[in-house]
């Protein structure tokens, strides 16, 4: 992640007069050329931005010589490993500029290549049935007899013979294409964040290069990225403080209406895992971010590569100001091709949102023939609409759309024989869709992506810190806001919860929060987690101090009352932990009212306690008046009963609690997948360490503990608990991992019979099947849930809950966490 500066003395020979000139430059690194202190070219080997035009006519008064400076990386379009796309970071990889040179462009040969590309791929493609495809190719024959190459005067000649094909026009019947620029930059992924700072400015500064030669473009960004379309707000701000200049050009270009704002969000978050809230938190502050910039909130949400799309989705964009959404990740499914490329999407509630994916199954078009052949051909729309989006331009790294790109589609414009090419925007695209909607199907529910699955569970920590530090936001806002009610004096902590915020929601970027980045990501975002915690801890303090000041008790004091606080919006009775009168941890049974506190005296006695008993056997039995369990010597659940109750919850002769390994050796993607043939590969964890035994004998708590051995050399220790009053038992698991390629899950077998089981998500839930009768049932094989899932029957069920996972599955009657 290096950089080199290099300084570039240039002087034209005058011999030169009347000729475009080039600067080339050829670099496996990524490269930026800077001209009066100010970023100016973007330079991409594998982004095919390998020159800066230094003159498109050079003139006796323009300078000869100049200095420019590029800045070089030591990484390319995606990042620095070797051998492989997504090869982690190589230390040892070396970077040469390989090529600068001072050339002469020649124009009329450039434009005579790309009228043959085109005229050969129509030739090559239209298929022997269409005549055009003779045409074409009978024209491109005439042109190479026309043309020498020794004398450029044969030129016009020939370039006249394809602006005849060229200019032949469609029927009214065509359809359209709607191209926009579009250059996709991932936040972190191959590279950390601070690398993405300066891809965007690489991005940006090449498209608005590209605009002022072409202003007939548009180009979309979303992240806040450039149409093109811009997207993703926290990119946005990130030029906005590192690239002033570029950013005062953007401003410009939005006003213009060819720099197009889309998206909404903070980042192109992941689409399945934050929680409702931080879903909520992405839209406010994309939106603000772009209402505050330029004067305009986002009617479309654009998220073309995130590995899935969650049910709750079309409420949130509906109470966010978004009423059209566009993505192409389900093009990538495994199993089942999605039926659709144009559609309403239904949420959880009902709301639906007009959808659009590009028929090309692409982000990254480079405007050949052959992709806008496929995105007609493709198309699952057709004679319900009869216009799609083409989304061109370099993506992924970077680089957005080219020269090249651009003339290969003006050839395209309105060229019998193929659809219809136009430079759009995505409020025209999508404008003329709602036009042609009354046809078009409803797709009801969440947006599965058959591939991926292991980014549900890739990365424990990252998981662990979303988790916790969505509850300690949580718990600060709610503090705050009663300590500002009761006391207006109180300063609420807007501005630090705004910045707190935007680093959490910076790692629910697609690429963090599921896991499949680099470890140099990894370690950034464990960082953010680390400061948000910290900042948010003392925030709470603040809070609690001002709302509680009267109770709390005098820190010299010598006085046994606690003081205990609930932000969650319903009555708690549990067993807490505090200090004892000397200083030992001692347990309490309190009550505490729904968004209220108690102080804590005389703790509560339970009606029941928990008592706990050693069997024979070596088994142990709990029992709190509420629920009974036994435990064997492994730690496995045999037996699980509400008191009072026939029921049993465990089948005969199961073990719930049960840690299966399994292989984990996917087709490719090493960090996104887990292969459907996983499945086959189980083993129960069987190797014991370390007994059961009672560690709490009961009281207020009773509790056992054991310890195993998983796989070669890492080993599984659990304390399960069971507090007085509580109707569920707690499972305290620390797993020191040293396995690869392998998947630990936990499996719980219950006595329950239902088709579907349900799984808690934004805000609500949903329900999958239990069983595999189609191939859409067993490509949810590896699903994710939030906080809970639950296999229910008439009156009775049994649910599974945990603090910081989201892989889970349910097959038959066995529930399965994936750890």
């Amino acid at each position: 992640w290096d950089t080199c500066w290099f300084k570039v003395e240039l002087s034209i020979p005058p011999a030169w007069a009347g000729r475009e000139v080039h600067l080339v430059w050829e670099s496996d690194g990524e490269g930026m050329v800077w001209r009066d202190a100010q970023p100016v070219q973007g330079l991409t080997k594998e982004g095919e931005k390998t020159s800066y035009i230094l003159t498109s006519s050079l003139k006796e008064m323009e300078p000869h010589s100049l200095t420019l400076y590029v800045e070089l990386a030591c990484n390319g379009l995606f990042g620095a490993g070797k051998g492989s796309l997504i090869a982690p970071p190589d230390p040892d990889r070396r970077f040469t500029l390989s090529k600068a040179e001072l050339v002469v462009f020649n124009r009329d040969v450039y434009e005579l290549l790309m009228d043959l590309e085109i005229l050969l791929d129509m030739a090559r493609l239209l298929g022997e049935e269409n005549q055009r495809s003779f045409q074409a190719l009978y024209t491109a024959n005439q042109m190479v007899n026309v043309c020498d190459v020794m004398d450029p005067s044969t030129f016009p000649a020939a370039r006249e013979m394809a602006a005849v094909i060229f200019s032949q026009r469609n029927g009214e019947s065509q359809h359209t294409i709607h191209a926009m620029g579009h250059c996709h930059i991932d936040s972190a992924w191959l590279w950390p964040y601070e690398e993405t700072i300066r891809k965007c400015a690489r991005s940006w500064v090449t498209v608005v290069h590209l605009m002022e030669r072409n202003p007939e473009l548009t180009f979309t960004c979303s992240q806040l990225r450039l149409l093109s379309v811009l997207r993703q707000a926290q990119q946005f701000e990130w030029v906005r403080s590192w690239y002033p200049g570029l950013y005062a050009q953007i401003q410009d270009l939005v006003a213009k209406g060819q720099f197009i704002p889309v998206g909404g969000t903070w980042v192109e978050m992941d689409g399945n895992l934050p929680s409702g809230e931080s879903m909520v938190r992405q839209f406010l502050q994309g939106q603000r971010f772009f209402q505050e910039q330029f004067g305009q909130i986002c009617s479309e949400f654009w998220l073309p590569d995130t590995f899935g799309y969650s049910a709750q989705l079309p409420q949130l964009m509906q109470g966010c100001g978004i009423r059209r959404f566009l993505t192409q990740k389900l093009s990538w499914n495994l199993v089942n091709t999605f039926p659709h490329h144009t559609f309403f999407w239904e949420g959880i509630d009902g709301s639906r949102v007009l959808t659009h994916f590009p028929p090309g199954d692409s982000y990254g078009m480079h405007g050949r023939v052959e992709e806008v052949l496929k995105t007609v051909k493709n198309n699952k729309d057709k004679g319900r609409v009869n216009h799609s989006a083409f989304l061109f331009g370099f993506g992924d790294g970077g680089g957005g759309p080219t020269q090249k790109m651009l003339d290969r589609m003006k050839r395209m414009s309105d060229t019998d024989g193929l659809p219809r090419v136009q430079l759009s925007t995505p409020d025209r695209l999508f404008s003329i869709l709602e036009k042609e909607s009354s046809q078009l199907c409803t797709w009801v529910g969440e947006l599965f992506l058959e591939l991926h699955n292991g980014t549900y569970t890739t990365q424990a920590q990252i998981k662990k810190g979303n988790r916790e530090c969505e509850r300690v936001l949580h718990d600060v806002e709610v503090l705050s806001a009663l300590a500002v009610a009761q006391d207006g004096a109180f300063q609420y902590p807007a501005h630090q919860l705004q910045r707190l915020w935007r680093l959490l929601l910076l790692n629910q970027f697609h690429d963090v929060l599921p896991g499949s980045c680099i470890q140099l990501v990894v370690e950034d975002a464990l960082q953010y987690y680390t400061e948000i915690r910290r900042a948010g801890a003392r925030l709470q303090e603040e809070a609690v101090q001002s709302l509680c000041r009267e109770l709390l008790p005098p820190r010299a004091g010598s006085t046994n009352s606690t003081l205990v606080l609930n932000t969650l919006p319903w009555e708690r009775t549990q067993v807490i932990s505090r200090a004892g009168p000397d200083g030992a941890e001692a347990l309490a049974l309190v009550t505490v009212p729904s968004m209220g506190y108690a102080i804590v005296r005389e703790p509560l006695l339970p009606t029941q306690p928990v008592v706990v008993r050693k069997q024979e056997d070596g088994s142990i039995t709990m029992e709190n008046g509420v629920i009974a369990v036994r435990l064997d010597t492994m730690g496995r659940l045999t037996s699980l009963q509400l008191v009072g109750s026939e029921r049993a919850s465990v089948p005969d002769g199961c073990y719930a609690n049960q840690f299966a390994l399994f292989d984990d050796v996917p087709l490719y993607w090493d960090a996104w997948d887990v292969m459907d043939y996983h499945l086959e590969t189980r083993k129960a964890v069987t190797t014991l360490l370390k007994p059961l035994q009672i560690t709490l004998a009961g009281g207020l708590r009773g509790s056992a503990s054991f310890a195993l051995r998983i796989g070669e050399s890492s080993t599984l220790t659990q304390e399960i608990i069971l507090d007085a009053t509580c109707p569920y038992l707690r499972f305290l698991t620390q797993v020191e991992w040293k396995e690869a390629h392998k998947f630990l899950k936990v499996e719980f077998p219950v006595q329950v019979r239902s088709t579907n089981a349900t799984y808690e998500i934004q805000f609500g839930h949903l329900q999958r099947s239990t069983h595999r009768n189609t191939s859409w049932d067993w490509a949810r094989f590896e699903v994710w849930a939030h906080k809970w899932l639950d296999i229910s029957e008439h009156g009775f069920g049994v649910a599974l809950l945990n603090d910081c996972k989201y892989g889970a599955s349910a097959h038959g009657n066995v529930l399965s966490l994936s750890l």
